[in-house]
C-alpha cells in the first residue's frame, strides 16, 4: 500500500496486523482520487473509520488544506500516527466513535471519505447524520466504500432530502464507491 500520487508519491503506508482493518487498496483509491483529483486541493477533508489513514495522507499529498482523521481503535490510530510521520499538513488524528465526533461537529467539510467495516451499517448511520446535520459543504462530496453486495437504499436513508443529492456509483469488483453531492 503506497501513496499514489501528489507530494508523497510512493510513500509506503503500513496496515495493522490482523483482519480488523481492511485497506483500501491502491487500484480502488487511485479509481476514486481520479474522479475527484480536482475537487482536493485546498479543501477540508473528513476520513470516517479512517483504518490506516491511506485516503485522509492521499488527500494530504494531494493538497487538502486540513484532514481530520478519526476511528475508534487504537491500533488503527498508532498505524496511522506512524504513516503520517514526515508527512507535512494540517491534520488531527482523533480516537473516538464516528457517531460521536459527527454529533458534535460543528463545521462542514467539503470531502468526507466513509470506509467502514463492510459488514456494517456504520456507512449509512455516518451518512445520515452528516445530511441532516448538513456537515457537508455546498460543493463537497461524500465517498461511500462499501462491499457490492450490500445496496445502499439512498430513498430510505435520505428521505425527503433524497432529491437535493446525486448518487453516483462505480463498481470496481467486490468492491463500490458511492459519491454522493449536493445537486
Amino acid at each position: 500500500m503506497r501513496v499514489i500520487s501528489g507530494k508523497y508519491r510512493g510513500k509506503r503506508l503500513e496496515a495493522p496486523e490482523g483482519y480488523e482493518v481492511r485497506p483500501t487498496m491502491d487500484r480502488i483509491k487511485e479509481t476514486i482520487f481520479n474522479i475527484i483529483q480536482f475537487r482536493i486541493e485546498s479543501k477540508t477533508v473528513l476520513d470516517l473509520f479512517a483504518g490506516t489513514g491511506a485516503l485522509g495522507i492521499e488527500a494530504i499529498s494531494r493538497g487538502a488544506a486540513e484532514v481530520v482523521f478519526i476511528d475508534n481503535s487504537s491500533d488503527s490510530i498508532n498505524c496511522i500516527k506512524n504513516n503520517l510521520k514526515k508527512i507535512d499538513g494540517n491534520y488531527k488524528v482523533i480516537k473516538t466513535d464516528f457517531s460521536n465526533y459527527l454529533l458534535s461537529l460543528g463545521k462542514k467539510f467539503d470531502i468526507i471519505f466513509i470506509d467502514p467495516p463492510y459488514k456494517s451499517l456504520n456507512g449509512e448511520e455516518a451518512i445520515k447524520i452528516i445530511i441532516e446535520r448538513r456537515l457537508l459543504s455546498d460543493d463537497g462530496i461524500i465517498v461511500f466504500e462499501r462491499s457490492s453486495d450490500h445496496e445502499t437504499d439512498y430513498e430510505a436513508l435520505l428521505g425527503d432530502m433524497v432529491d437535493l443529492f446525486a448518487v453516483r456509483n462505480k463498481k470496481m469488483g467486490p468492491i463500490s464507491a458511492d459519491l454522493i453531492e449536493w445537486k
